[in-house]
């Protein structure tokens, strides 16, 4: 094995002391020709690997399957889940494992390869990804992540050299993405029908070790659990509302325990605001359009809740009781982290229990007049909404006054409310026609579209002139109305 020390590896791999049902070992699957398509010096650094040695053909060659890093026990994760309403056993058909990485820090971090070649758990696909998705995914999760929003993030993009076939053929790719870990409620949905309660138990407490240590010591450490999880999907999703992202695919298997967003596919950012928008391809019913997500989160959760039931209580009915208490909490944690989140984009630092009306107001505003989410929230906040769709509607100005009026009754000054709001409305957001423009660029063998789209939207809340190029809407030409998984 090559010795690898330079690069920063420092990997454990504390899943493979998961009992065998969790998971399945594997050898790569090399592929033709890698090369390095993009990678993230800065999250290199943090991770504590080395940029200057893995960005290049060492490094393609180890994020490709062509070689594996000292350390490295590469294996496939077995989960279930729940796709589009419908139960399925499932797993890692197209990603490998090959770690966790322990940061100069101390955390822990799964080192997963995404389009990575066949598994036990392909059925019967290829398990191969074609560039255009992953460089989605690695752009869509770094914008979240400079959100401020708990995301998987993405270390590398490497071309295979191969083609991948779907509908015709692409330029093959495999991501490497970084995650607090990769479980799921799929994990614990394939753990209660599939494994023994022993096996069931031990993913139980590998999870709370891993990610709610706190929790161990708890007299009943599986309800403080489940209430942990709820609570940070409460959070994460009115984020993800806050600033008009839709995930498009929020499947059980698509929702972490560790409350990080995770599986960009048919992902997107709303530009005209409407709760019924969708952006993916196989969503006829609009199962995930944007307003629904809070509702589809709960219901993920109440699966997970099912999972729990055996370890939250000895008698059946009082662990269901259990369980259908901690799920009911839901809606008002997510409706407090929204309401605050949507205060603070209004500049508002207190709470009035007229807000949430004054709020919704506002939204109905932009959807009548088909009126663009992130934009009319920054033209509040600079006094500049002159090209705005709701200019000069009388419905809208009234609304204006008692926005103002709210504003005159905060104890803050209005130079902090124009603060709190240039912190809480970012400039920019990965508007979908600059993102197929990147990729389209991409596919020409043109890198330097994404790297000029990424340098902007690591900052959202930089507010400069050069942000200002890439808020513009699109033509409508240009307009994306669905992305697909790219599976």
């Amino acid at each position: 094995m090559t010795d690898h020390y330079k690069e920063g590896w420092n990997l454990d791999n504390s899943y493979a002391r998961l009992p065998q049902a969790f998971y399945s070992k594997m050898d790569p699957n090399p592929v033709q020709s890698p090369q390095m398509a993009v990678f993230n010096d800065s999250l290199a650094e943090s991770l504590g690997l080395s940029g200057e040695e893995l960005n290049g053909d060492e490094g393609a060659a180890l994020l490709s399957g062509n070689g594996i890093p000292d350390g490295a026990l590469p294996l496939a994760q077995a989960y279930a889940g729940h796709q589009f309403g419908h139960f399925t056993m499932l797993g890692d058909g197209r990603a490998m494992l090959l770690g966790e990485q322990i940061t100069p820090d101390g955390k822990r971090l799964d080192i997963q390869l995404k389009g990575s070649g066949r598994t036990a758990f392909s059925r019967g696909g290829d398990g191969r990804a074609v560039l255009g998705p992953m460089l989605r995914e690695y752009i869509i999760s770094e914008a979240m992540h400079a959100l401020g929003i708990p995301t998987t993030r993405s270390l590398a993009v490497v071309t295979t050299g191969e083609p991948v076939y779907r509908e015709t053929a692409l330029p093959g790719a495999i991501l490497t993405r970084v995650a607090d870990s990769h479980l799921r409620v799929g994990t614990f949905q394939y753990a209660a029908k599939f494994t023994n309660p022993e096996d069931h138990k031990a993913l139980a407490d590998y999870a709370i070790k891993r990610h709610y240590p706190e929790l161990e010591a708890e007299e009943n450490r599986y309800v403080s659990f489940l209430r942990a999880v709820i609570s940070r999907q409460a959070a994460l999703i009115a984020r993800w509302q806050l600033v008009g992202f839709i995930h498009g695919v929020m499947n059980t298997d698509n929702m972490t325990i560790s409350g990080e967003t995770i599986d960009y596919g048919p992902c997107a950012f709303m530009d005209t605001f409407d709760p019924a928008t969708v952006f993916s391809s196989i969503d006829t019913q609009g199962r995930y359009a944007y307003g629904n997500q809070p509702y589809m989160a709960v219901w993920n959760l109440a699966r997970f809740a099912e999972t729990m039931v055996p370890l939250l209580d000895e008698d059946q009915e009082q662990a269901v009781g259990l369980a259908e208490k901690e799920i009911s909490a839901f809606s008002q944690l997510f409706t407090q982290h929204w309401l605050n989140g949507m205060r603070a984009k209004l500049g508002l630092a207190k709470e009035e229990k007229e807000d949430e009306t004054l709020i919704k107001e506002l939204l109905d505003l932009m959807q009548k007049h088909r009126a663009d989410y992130t934009n009319t929230f920054i033209g509040l906040t600079f006094d500049q909404l002159e090209n705005a769709n709701l200019s000069g509607d009388e419905a809208f100005t009234a609304w204006r006054q008692k926005w103002q009026e709210r504003l005159n009754r905060e104890e803050h000054s209005g130079e902090d409310a124009k603060e709190l709001m240039r912190n809480s409305n970012p400039a920019v957001i990965p508007r979908n026609h600059r993102v197929e423009e990147a990729l389209a660029a991409a596919g020409k063998g043109d890198f330097q579209v994404m790297e000029d789209l990424l340098a902007v939207l690591s900052h959202p809340y930089e507010h400069s002139e050069k942000q200002k190029e890439y808020a513009a809407l699109p033509d409508p030409s240009e307009c994306v109305y669905k992305t697909y998984c790219g599976t």
